[in-house]
């Protein structure tokens, strides 16, 4: 792999957000590539009792004798699949920071009780993942190839031999068609989906969905910037491939559009920008990439950051680009965009 190539892998879209989620999506919950799989998910009764049988979203069926028991999931499926009580074995991604604390992407789990196999990009323990004997492995999808996130290019074919895998695809979409998904599988996994918990989760998000829609026909000339600071550049996101940017701008609110010329270098993702430069854009609210591998707000010590007009008047909020795929946890991420835009200020 080339020094570029591996600078737009890694910095591309982990630090700037890119594949991850620097972008956003747009396929309609009715669309075909939404519905890819939703219906034909099927599972027995009881977690316990098989045989179980799942279609991914690149049309592949899994089918096993049994619901799977040992399941090895990429961090953020996994916190999202916890949520809906189903626990994991082992995860890959990031997991745990440099400070030894949960990493975002890990929601709620305990990450003392579940085995990482890798922790940083392009980590994976082979043997650690064949002694779990995992019954599936589950992860994202960021292109329409297949490609399961965060499995290393150099052992995805010993990583496959050892047991079938799933992917849910979190590229051009919105929020909404991922988040069907992981319900769908969820359930299929023995998820109890009537439970209280997991309605309620639902209703919440249905209700945020309605608040962030009259907050941005409220306030549509306010301008939202979705970005990611790096050490050496900041990184400006559109919003026509990850699913939750797709989604806050079907419900009505204003981004800063990088044109497609500027964005080819990330891989039709994103904008990269010198610091000097961070200034390009005239934006009244900044959505900031809250992944551990981006700067964070009370890091970026440059001073043509400073002067930006809304981190001057505190309109800055973050931004999860790799949303942890559960209703509950998605809940947060559509009321603080409504309250800032409810509150904001039109500064730019």
């Amino acid at each position: 792999m080339s020094n570029a190539t591996t600078h737009l892998t890694r910095r591309g879209v982990l630090a700037a957000g890119g594949a991850l989620g620097l972008g956003a999506v747009l396929a309609a919950c009715g669309d075909d590539d939404a519905k890819s799989g939703g219906s034909d998910s099927t599972a027995a009764p009881s977690a316990k009792s098989g045989p179980w049988t799942f279609k991914d979203d690149r049309g592949t069926t899994v089918k096993l004798d049994r619901t799977p028991a040992n399941i090895v999931a990429f961090t953020g499926v996994a916190a999202a699949l916890f949520d809906y009580g189903v626990q994991v074995k082992g995860v890959f991604g990031p997991t745990k920071t440099t400070a030894g604390k949960p990493d975002v992407q890990a929601g709620d789990m305990d990450v003392s009780k579940v085995e990482i196999i890798g922790n940083v990009w392009d980590e994976f323990n082979v043997e650690k993942y064949a002694a779990l004997a995992p019954d599936v492995l589950i992860s994202t999808m960021f292109d329409n190839a297949g490609t399961l996130w965060y499995v290393p290019e150099a052992s995805k074919d010993k990583i496959a031999k050892l047991a079938p895998s799933v992917g849910i695809s979190v590229y051009d979409r919105q929020l909404t068609a991922p988040l069907e998904r992981m319900w769908a599988l969820a359930g299929s996994l023995g998820a109890d989906l009537t439970a209280a918990k997991a309605t309620d989760a639902k209703k919440r998000f249905e209700a945020a969905a309605t608040r962030l829609r009259a907050a941005a026909k409220a306030k549509p000339d306010i301008k939202v910037l979705a970005g990611s600071a790096s050490a050496e550049l900041f990184y400006v996101s559109g919003t026509n491939l990850s699913i939750d940017l797709e989604y806050f701008k079907a419900l009505g609110v204003n981004f800063v559009e990088p044109p497609e010329s500027a964005k080819a270098q990330g891989g039709g993702w994103f904008e990269s920008l010198s610091w000097e430069n961070v200034d390009k854009y005239k934006a009244d609210i900044i959505m900031l990439d809250d992944r551990s591998q981006a700067l964070q707000p009370s890091a970026i010590t440059k001073p043509t950051w400073k002067q930006l007009p809304a981190v001057k008047a505190g309109q800055v909020i973050g931004r999860s680009p790799e949303p942890i795929l559960s209703y509950d946890k998605c809940v947060p991420l559509l009321e603080n965009l409504a309250k800032a835009l409810e509150t904001a200020k039109k500064v730019a």
